[in-house]
């Protein structure tokens, strides 16, 4: 049989199945008490003992949006983002009329320079958007000083971050706001779906009630023994509600979620180990102060496009994170990036090779992966 390893493949066990048929047979699948329960543990996850809540969504650009609409963005306002992140980063500020103005990266963390960030600060800026590139924590401290001198709002793009550690302190309480992704890949999983987080009351109020229509309850109460058919729409909202069967999914995968954590960083030792002395392969740098979810295992190549087509005659999936926002013509065409002003993130995007790495790649596909790297000499 020919080998093949995908690039991702998600830790799904019986006991996500059972909780999900569980939840199929109580007779409610749509947000109901299974998803208020994730909520619960996942704001004690995050938290612990101190004030703070977690509002769940159907993705992380669910999340981004309300965040932005909770800040109060309007069209023609600024927010900074990395043009090294997925396009949902960015996309979201389009919603608004409002302008993504983007930042260079760290050539070593892939994380937005914060020595960049302040010559982009302009009277417009409302917000900053650091993307936890990979898992790493970005330079919390300096942006929220930033932030504060500006009067700006930090929202914390952390699709890649649970569970990671800033300075000892967990991502999802360190900005005003932070958007989690549970998305198919993601290191917590439930096929669709996110989490917010903020200690704020009037943003987590506002987030809540735009994430269904606008009503001012929880609408799902309608329909429980006790629930009212009344309700008022106060706002204009979304339907970004998640479902309890993807909250089924979230309880168990967050029981596990450090577990998964270890067995990617064991994963991402392995291939340390390998490549570390190897010039033309160059490691993932990760700062002294932070640990990283190990999401993403990105080396950098000088051939990657070579490399990646000779892993897959191998049997071994990869891909690349990511293509910057820079580079994608309908941004290049509506907002006028021009390419020189990336440099940095320009060469490293050049470079980038993302191989597996997640809890169920079994050891001896580590080191199968790690001999082809090496037999085709990082290409």
């Amino acid at each position: 049989m020919a080998v093949y390893i995908p690039f991702h493949r998600p830790h799904i066990t019986d006991d996500e199945i059972k909780e999900v048929v569980e939840t199929l047979r109580s007779g409610w699948i749509t947000m109901g008490p299974k998803t208020v329960e994730f909520e619960n543990r996942f704001r004690e996850y995050i938290f612990g003992h101190e004030e703070g809540y977690a509002i769940s969504v159907n993705s992380a650009t669910a999340g981004l949006h309300l965040a932005l609409k909770a800040i109060g963005l309007k069209a023609r306002d600024e927010v900074i983002v990395p043009t090294n992140t997925f396009i949902a980063t960015a996309e979201v500020v389009t919603y608004f009329g409002a302008v993504p103005v983007l930042c260079d990266i760290e050539e070593d963390t892939g994380n937005m320079d914060v020595s960049k960030i302040e010559p982009l600060i302009t009277e417009r800026t409302r917000a900053i958007i650091p993307v936890h590139f990979g898992g790493q924590p970005c330079d919390m401290d300096e942006i929220i000083s930033l932030a504060r001198k500006y009067d700006l709002r930090v929202i914390e793009d952390a699709a890649h971050a649970i569970p990671s550690w800033y300075k000892g302190r967990k991502i999802g309480t360190t900005g005003d706001i932070t958007c989690f992704s549970f998305y198919s890949t993601k290191t917590l999983a439930t096929g669709e779906g996110g989490m917010i987080t903020t200690r704020n009351r009037e943003y987590a109020e506002k987030m809540k009630i735009n994430r269904l229509h606008g009503i001012s309850r929880d609408a799902w109460n309608r329909y429980t023994m006790h629930g009212s058919w009344y309700y008022e729409v106060v706002d204009n909202g979304f339907k970004y509600n998640t479902t309890d069967i993807n909250a089924a999914l979230g309880l168990v995968q967050l029981r596990k979620v450090e577990w998964m954590r270890d067995r990617r960083a064991h994963i991402a030792e392995m291939y340390n180990e390998a490549f570390r002395d190897i010039s033309s392969i160059k490691i993932p740098y990760i700062k002294q102060d932070r640990e990283t979810s190990w999401h993403l295992y990105v080396i950098g190549v000088n051939n990657r496009d070579r490399l990646v087509e000779k892993l897959q005659a191998d049997g071994i999936g990869t891909s690349v994170h990511f293509i910057p926002v820079h580079r994608h013509p309908y941004y290049r065409k509506t907002y006028g990036y021009r390419e020189e002003d990336y440099p940095v993130a320009n060469r490293v995007f050049a470079r980038s090779l993302s191989l597996p790495i997640y809890p169920d790649l079994q050891d001896p596909e580590v080191k199968y992966i790690i001999e082809k790297v090496l037999h085709h000499g990082g290409a």
